[in-house]
């Protein structure tokens, strides 16, 4: 293994020390100091230095939080301590509960409320967005390799919330009727402030986060018309985490991401490949259509899909584990069934 993939591998994990910042940041203000500072161009202020998951709990879905500790299971911590914080991610991106419980939470919840990171039962890292919107052909090389020009402006598909999936779930391909399905690693960004109108300028204080995403795809139903949602949109085909990561931490604009099956590398590049930026996206998206806190956009993937391999495709079948890896946003696995 040589130097750049250590690197890669080592960057895939954030480091828990520096979790919590933001969150002291903000519990020390009070609530009438925080509602006056939350101001920023007019907007209010996002979490920062945070980063978080979901657990998945009898009948739907908890907030997690990423620590020194390991995972602390917030929706557990708040029922027995009752610090006022958030207890669904769906919560937290809306603007409600107490930021600050969150950090009083870690400090003083016990053993019992933190989870090893490899055995969080994460589910997806955004569970109820209103938009699923996805960008096509947003890598450089990528639009090379599958011998289309580079567009001219983004490419706008869509998924819906059926197409959710965990980190570690799986995709029943062997149901479809289909037979190409495909890998697309993607940067996935995180809406947290409506949107309508932005200006590139602006479109980065409207982003939330950022994390790891797969575009999965069936190509044979891609290209059944000229619209792609057929083959974008199966049930399952979107896992997204495990980590969403505050903005604040990461440039969406220069991250390595990776996709390997069955431990084999088929993608690896940088996000600087895309086409269209991340605050370029949010603008134009918003020109159109009105984002809201919680939505996503899938933003591309890069170069190595099988629908670009000259010759023979030998495309993914059931048993296939499929782990996408962004740096500093981790690891995302399923496997097909």
């Amino acid at each position: 293994m040589n130097s750049d993939r250590r690197t890669f591998l080592k960057t895939t994990g954030l480091v828990g020390g520096a979790i919590l910042t933001g969150v002291a940041a903000q519990a020390t203000a009070t609530p009438a100091a925080a509602q006056a500072a939350q101001a920023t161009n007019g907007y209010p202020e996002l979490p920062k230095g945070m980063t978080f998951c979901t657990l998945k709990r009898d009948g739907g879905f908890g907030l997690g939080l990423r620590t020194p500790r390991g995972v602390l299971d917030v929706t557990a911590a708040e029922e027995a301590l009752k610090q006022g914080a958030p207890t669904t991610i769906t919560a937290v991106l809306a603007g409600h509960g107490d930021l600050g419980g969150l950090q009083r939470l870690a400090e003083r919840a016990t053993a019992a409320h933190f989870i090893p990171e490899d055995k969080a039962p994460f589910g997806p890292a955004v569970t109820s967005p209103e938009k699923i919107v996805c960008i096509g052909l947003n890598y450089r090389r990528h639009a090379a390799e599958v011998g289309q020009p580079v567009p001219k402006m983004p490419i706008l598909f869509n998924k819906y919330n059926t197409a959710l999936n965990s980190p570690g779930g799986v995709i029943p391909v062997s149901k479809e009727k289909a037979e190409q399905f495909d890998y697309e690693a993607e940067l996935v960004i995180v809406i947290g402030r409506t949107a309508r109108d932005v200006s590139e300028a602006n479109a980065p204080a409207h982003i939330f986060g950022y994390a790891t995403g797969n575009d999965f795809t069936a190509r044979d139903l891609q290209s059944r018309s000229s619209q792609w949602m057929l083959g974008k949109s199966l049930d399952g085909a979107a896992p997204i985490g495990p980590w969403l990561v505050t903005a604040d931490q990461v440039d969406g604009d220069n991250l390595k991401i990776e996709c390997r099956v069955n431990g084999e590398v088929r993608q690896s590049s940088n996000t600087n490949d895309m086409v269209f930026n991340c605050k370029q996206l949010v603008s134009y998206i918003s020109q159109y259509l009105t984002l809201k806190p919680g939505d996503i956009i899938f933003t591309g993937t890069p170069e190595g899909v099988i629908a670009g391999h000259k010759g023979d495709k030998v495309w993914l079948k059931p048993g296939d584990k499929i782990v996408t890896s962004i740096e500093k946003l981790g690891d995302l696995s399923f496997t097909l069934t």
